[in-house]
């Protein structure tokens, strides 16, 4: 007797079939004792999606959901490497050692090659223009007052003029000026002053280097997040020919400087999540272990503390550096949370709150606040006597207060940051540049650092009419884009619980939000620039998912990797297109216009 189950239930039997009885088939007659014939089984569900493309999820052992291997490396690629095919089928074929070589170190070689690009873009010509262009006229000038007294000065009016000046002594004098932003970021502008002098060279020197340096810190950040150099490279280029990467690289102000150290900070909390997921890892033996992961300690966490350092050192640099510590710390107790879920604690929160919480909020917390107090050591080491030190370093002298517990320094220290934080939060003085934030994502309203209208025979100018300009504005294809793949984003970490898509929207989130709660202060697209390195990371998550996943049909492959080819390439002749522009290139004024692709691009 045949017996029917969820599989063959739906299947017609084999046997005659009888059209006069309605077409109802059954059993053909068989001698005694012989065998029923074999039924083929029904396809289950998994095989029939499997015909549209499904694949279902491999099962991979704890160690690695916790931490995915990486693509390559010295002790993950195999002595022994087969060449590739596809070099192979064009005719090239490289020493074995040296291909060996080469795979070996790729996560190293690729994006430091990518770096070398990003930095020849920006420090070719790096003097040019020859001026002090926007805002270089505070932070030039602050950054040469603290090397060389400390604290920032009030300059003499004619000073810009006689700094740029061939021969003339830098106008110097001790009477101290009120500044709105603490001091970190002008130390590192003022170290290129020290080494090359005072001029447009020497105060764009250590931004053109963080600007490189944060190309090398994003490869390697995105090839971690993806597990992937290729990736990794990919994002490395798209910040590269970023145009507003570029011009605020090239440039002494303090907001790319803030930008670096927000991706160091993100980097080392990476850095730290991979280790202490290896831990667990490690010390679970690969077998998720409910009592041992909700009680154990993850002891010495040396890349979270590296991570509180650049945090104290971006908030030390802009304030605006707070919400990138509230943000990451979140972010990074919420990393701890779904580490110690996987690795089989019933109630993880409670564990993280119990082992984690108080060491991540000093790492976090109270040691970017020390950092932050120390960066002012100039301020502190200044005179108190009345207009012999810095601004306000004598106000707590003989005032009384009721905490006399607490040092003069640091009670003039905090009437100092009362008025700052009363200009910042009123600070509506209009302009022509300002934009609201709502814009910012598809360049609304860029900034114009610099311009003059050379005529024939000036500045290079070989027509009637010129334009040189230094524009403050993302490559726009790269930006378009990126609004698309923040939707994917989204929609990755909402319904996929994609970690990676929240991680860089945490950080897009801590230096993009916080400026709508400021709509009516007078506000650039500029300031845009420290969260670009999380737009280039949306964009390099969609472009690996255009070229596809590693178990993908090769069709597939093909098509994705087509399209992903085609999609950087027009960024990158976009970025071309737009580059006299950020380097302020002399051109027609006929060309300069066919740039301005909207009226408040002028």
């Amino acid at each position: 007797m045949w017996r029917m189950n969820g599989d063959t239930a739906a299947q017609t039997p084999t046997g005659t079939d009888h059209s006069a009885r309605g077409g109802v088939g059954v059993p053909s007659p068989r001698p005694a004792g012989s065998a029923a014939p074999a039924v083929p089984a029904a396809p289950t569900w998994r095989e029939r999606l499997a015909g549209h493309g499904y694949r279902a999820r491999p099962t991979v052992p704890l160690a690695e959901r916790l931490v995915p291997p990486m693509p390559d490396g010295p002790r993950v690629t195999p002595r022994d490497v087969p060449q590739s095919p596809l070099l192979l089928r064009l005719g090239f074929s490289l020493p074995q050692g040296l291909w060996v070589f080469l795979c070996r170190w790729a996560g190293w070689l690729g994006p430091v090659a990518v770096a070398v690009f990003a930095g020849i873009l920006r420090f070719t010509n790096l003097g040019q223009p020859h001026a002090i262009i926007f805002d270089e006229t505070y932070y030039a000038k602050d950054a040469y007052a603290l090397w060389h007294g400390g604290y920032e000065i009030s300059w003499p009016e004619d000073a810009n003029t006689t700094i740029m000046t061939p021969g003339a002594a830098v106008p110097y004098r001790a009477a101290p000026s009120y500044v709105v932003h603490p001091p970190v970021g002008k130390w590192i502008i003022g170290a290129g002053e020290q080494l090359f002098g005072m001029n447009p060279f020497g105060w764009r020197f250590a931004v053109a280097l963080l600007g490189t340096l944060s190309v090398l810190m994003l490869a390697r950040i995105a090839r971690r997040m993806f597990r992937s150099t290729l990736l990794g490279c990919v994002a490395g280029l798209l910040l590269s020919v970023d145009g507003l990467h570029l011009v605020l690289s090239r440039a002494a102000l303090l907001d790319l400087v803030v930008m670096f150290w927000i991706v160091a900070a993100f980097g080392f909390l990476l850095l730290d999540r991979d280790r202490t997921r290896g831990l667990l890892a490690e010390r679970l033996g690969g077998v998720a272990d409910p009592e041992l992961a909700q009680r154990l300690g993850l002891g010495w966490r040396p890349y979270r503390i590296a991570a509180g350092v650049c945090i104290g050192l971006t908030c030390a640099t802009k304030w605006s550096g707070l919400y990138v510590m509230a943000a990451f710390g979140l972010m990074s107790v919420l990393w701890d949370v779904g580490a110690r879920r996987l690795a089989g604690a019933p109630r993880p929160y409670r564990a993280v709150l119990a082992r984690d919480v108080a060491p991540g909020f000093v790492s976090l917390v109270v040691l970017p606040i020390a950092v932050y107090v120390a960066s002012w050591w100039g301020w502190f080491a200044s005179s108190n006597a009345p207009g012999k030190g810095g601004w306000g370093r004598d106000w707590a002298v003989g005032r009384s207060t009721d905490f006399p517990w607490i040092p003069e320094g640091l009670r003039a220290l905090w009437h100092y940051h009362t008025t700052v934080y009363e200009f910042h939060t009123h600070l509506s003085d209009p302009h022509t540049y300002q934009s609201n934030p709502w814009s910012w994502l598809v360049l609304g309203r860029p900034v114009s650092f610099y311009y003059e209208s050379p005529k024939q025979g000036q500045a290079g100018c070989t027509v009637a009419d010129c334009a040189r300009e230094v524009l403050g504005i993302g490559t726009p294809l790269l930006w378009w884009t990126a609004v698309v793949a923040l939707v994917y984003c989204l929609w990755r970490w909402a319904f996929r619980r994609d970690w990676r898509a929240g991680a860089l929207l945490c950080g897009l989130a801590a230096g993009y939000l916080p400026w709508f709660a400021y709509q009516q202060r007078t506000i650039f697209l500029f300031y845009a620039v420290v969260f670009v390195p999380f737009l280039v990371l949306a964009v390099t998550m969609l472009i690996g998912a255009l070229i596809g996943p590693a178990d993908a049909s090769r069709d597939r492959r093909i098509i994705g990797s087509a399209a992903a080819g085609l999609l950087v390439l027009l960024i990158v002749w976009n970025f071309l297109f737009f580059f006299p522009l950020f380097t302020g290139q002399t051109i027609p004024l006929d060309d300069w216009r066919r740039r301005m692709w909207f009226n408040t691009w002028i």
